[in-house]
């Protein structure tokens, strides 16, 4: 398919971009594949979160566990986790600050919750998930210490 120019020559045909069908066809293929990676992606988002969760509440228990070691007792839930960095009233062996920065929020920005004694064990420690409400299912479920 060349063009015959006056006076003998061959000239090629020249291409000046894409087509639309081609630009249409390369865009239904990219959202496909948005669309099956996508989900995949964010489900772990909320793996991640979860599990983020539970490895503060393993490091604040680690901290309520020092801190019982050399107070002989927990935290009461009215000194709630702020007692691991700062000393309490009337806390001659506390020994802390037991963590090195201030107590986290949970992934969600939610405080985590502490009460002593607890229902479940000798405190409970609990986040109220991605809704920061009581109860719940998937990213919404309670996660517990105990």
């Amino acid at each position: 398919m060349s063009h015959f120019i006056l006076g003998g020559g061959v000239r090629p045909r020249t291409v000046h971009g894409f087509t639309l069908l081609e630009l249409l066809v390369v865009m239904v293929i990219i959202g496909l594949l948005a669309s099956y990676v996508g989900p995949r992606y964010f489900a772990q988002v909320g793996k991640s979160e979860v599990k983020t969760a539970m490895a503060q509440m393993n490091a604040l228990g680690k901290a309520l566990d020092q801190y019982r070691l050399d107070t002989g007792h927990y935290p009461t839930t009215e000194q709630g986790l702020a007692s691991l960095v700062t000393r309490p009233a009337n806390e001659p062996r506390w020994d802390g600050p037991y963590l090195k920065k201030d107590v986290p929020p949970d992934p969600w920005g939610h405080i985590y919750v502490y009460k002593q004694p607890g229902d479940h064990s000798d405190y409970d420690l609990l986040s109220y998930g991605m809704d920061g409400e009581p109860g719940g299912t998937g990213k919404a479920a309670d996660i517990v210490s105990w």
